[in-house]
């Protein structure tokens, strides 16, 4: 699978260092000593009872609407635009780390309750679903920020089921509905080791793109965010 990392990225999420656990152990010794974050074993008990509510021997489908869409880090048989109708995509989670700084923190997608989120679908074979979905499950449960959830999505073909990733309003992080123009600003403005917001505004958008999809409430904040660095 070719390297989609961005651009200014200094540190990349890989395949290499999700199975092996080098991303977590970096992430985890950056947290600061009163912020709980999941151990492995929490997180596999959650993936265990997810795919224990999965008909055995179905290949899984899994759904992206961020950064899982540009680098995705997995193995999979196919992947395809999809829709998901009760939830929407909105940036409410701070960002101390990764595409920010707790001085000048970033915000990270999440889905939110209600609206429709146009996405990416990658399904992946039975055999090899737990070993797959484990590295994104270690990708995105770690901190307590998102919680796993079983949704249905639209493909071309009509509704499957999918496992995702959904924000959990219970996080210190969780920074609830903020301003368009406020959003704009810490986008325009925070970086970390993964790289920017901006570009992390930017792959999202470019993958939708790519599937012929389009989120014009993204749309206007890389707007709103190009018209901030031009200032």
């Amino acid at each position: 699978m070719p390297d989609t990392s961005p651009p200014d990225a200094r540190e990349v999420i890989t395949r290499e260092s999700l199975r092996d656990g080098t991303l977590l152990a970096r992430a985890r010794a950056l947290m600061p000593p009163d912020v709980r974050v999941l151990s492995d074993a929490e997180i596999e008990a959650d993936l265990d009872a997810s795919l224990a509510d999965h008909p055995a021997g179905e290949d899984v489908w899994l759904f992206g609407y961020g950064s899982l869409m540009w680098n995705p880090a997995i193995e999979f048989a196919e992947s395809q635009a999809g829709i998901v109708h009760g939830w929407h995509r909105r940036f409410c989670l701070w960002l101390h780390g990764g595409r920010g700084t707790p001085d000048k923190p970033g915000l990270m997608l999440a889905l939110e309750p209600g609206g429709r989120c146009a996405g990416m679908l990658f399904r992946i074979p039975a055999a090899q679903a737990r070993d797959e979905l484990l590295l994104a499950w270690r990708r995105e449960l770690f901190s307590g920020a998102y919680r796993s959830r079983w949704v249905t999505a639209v493909n071309a073909s009509g509704p499957v089921r999918a496992a995702t990733f959904v924000v959990n309003r219970a996080h210190s992080r969780y920074a609830g509905r903020l301003e368009e123009a406020l959003v704009a600003t810490y986008l325009a403005t925070a970086t970390g080791t993964l790289g920017s917001c901006l570009t992390y505004l930017s792959e999202t958008l470019g993958a939708l793109r790519a599937l012929g999809l389009r989120d014009r409430s993204l749309e206007r904040l890389h707007r709103l965010v190009s018209e901030e660095g031009a200032t």
